[in-house]
């Protein structure tokens, strides 16, 4: 046995447990986005247009900030703001970005942006885990508890469900975060747009989400089950111990990052693509959809485009799907044992 008997656990439970999880894995993984960030600002002034993986991203209006978990669009501000990523800093890589940065600003500068990572992070998270975890368990009782489709069929649609019902969540947040915009008149903003173009104007950008979401996690799932089972097998444990869970997380976030890099690349075009045209009402040049764009990069930098970043998108999310999981699993043994 190696899983936690989830009907010893109600859903409250498991929606705490993904919540720490996510919080604890954002406090982790936030202050390696901030150094790239950091760095990027140094090297190339906000106010200037950069090429970032092969994407055009205009920082004197958007940039790209993950955490490991998901990514944000973000906005920087113009002229003589005293932003956090806008602050001087003349660092010569990323270790010494880190030990200026904790020595000049102070460690909690590590963190800044994370509020706004956090207001998504964490119900896009608890929706996902607890699903997933519904999911498996009802398909186990269907289909019997050794089924190998189950992380497949558990994992794609929990993350499929989690990104639909999230992806208009996230166009508002960008719409407030630029506009400053009062709850009203957000309300006219948002009842403006599906007047003009319908209710699945607020899901833009969904498709690339959906087509690097869902296959991610079904690998995942999929290998994290099989590590898993397997370790525990290997030691006799009957439940997942923290390493267990830590070492199987990264391993199964690793593989599927590498095979999903190429969607990463288009949703990342895309995201900045959408955030200009959203909020700055710009006319966007290229193709829109995920195969046009797809289309664009391997044009212009062949196969090699596609796997563009794949170093620093393994950094953040090996170490994101380890603590992310090990937490959740954590949790769950917590509150299983306490029911008991």
């Amino acid at each position: 046995i190696s899983d936690i008997n989830l009907q010893k656990l109600t859903i409250v439970q498991q929606a705490i447990a993904s919540c720490c999880g996510a919080i604890i894995t954002s406090l982790f993984v936030t202050p390696l986005d901030v150094i790239k960030t950091r760095l990027q600002a140094q090297r190339n002034p906000f106010q200037k247009a950069l090429t970032i993986f092969l994407y055009i991203i205009l920082l004197g209006k958007c940039f790209v900030y993950s955490n490991g978990l998901m990514d944000h669009i973000c906005v920087c501000e113009n002229g003589d703001s005293k932003a956090w990523y806008k602050k001087p800093g003349n660092f010569k890589g990323t270790l010494d970005a880190f030990v200026k940065i904790i020595r000049i600003e102070g460690i909690k500068s590590l963190w800044s942006g994370l509020p706004p990572t956090l207001i998504m992070a964490v119900p896009t998270t608890v929706i996902y885990f607890t699903c997933y975890d519904q999911l498996s368990e009802a398909l186990k009782n269907r289909l019997g508890k050794d089924d190998k489709h189950i992380p497949v069929l558990a994992g794609s649609l929990s993350r499929f469900g989690s990104a639909t019902l999230v992806s208009p969540l996230e166009l508002i947040r960008t719409r407030m975060q630029y506009r400053r915009l009062s709850y009203k008149q957000l309300y006219l903003c948002v009842s403006t747009k599906v007047a003009a173009d319908g209710w699945v104007s607020l899901w833009g950008g969904w498709s690339s989400t959906v087509l690097r979401d869902v296959p991610f996690s079904a690998l995942y799932w999929y290998n994290y089950e099989h590590f898993k089972k397997m370790m525990c097998k290997e030691v006799g444990a009957n439940e997942p111990t923290f390493f267990i869970s830590f070492t199987s997380g990264a391993a199964s976030g690793s593989i599927a990052a590498v095979v999903t890099q190429p969607f990463d690349v288009v949703k990342t075009h895309m995201q900045t693509q959408l955030w200009e045209s959203e909020t700055l009402k710009c006319k966007l040049l290229e193709g829109t959809s995920t195969w046009a764009v797809m289309r664009k990069i391997l044009a212009r930098s062949g196969i090699t485009g596609l796997f563009a970043g794949i170093t620093p998108r393994l950094v953040k999310v090996a170490p994101a799907c380890a603590i992310m999981i090990s937490t959740y699993e954590y949790g769950k043994s917590f509150f299983f044992h306490l029911n008991a």
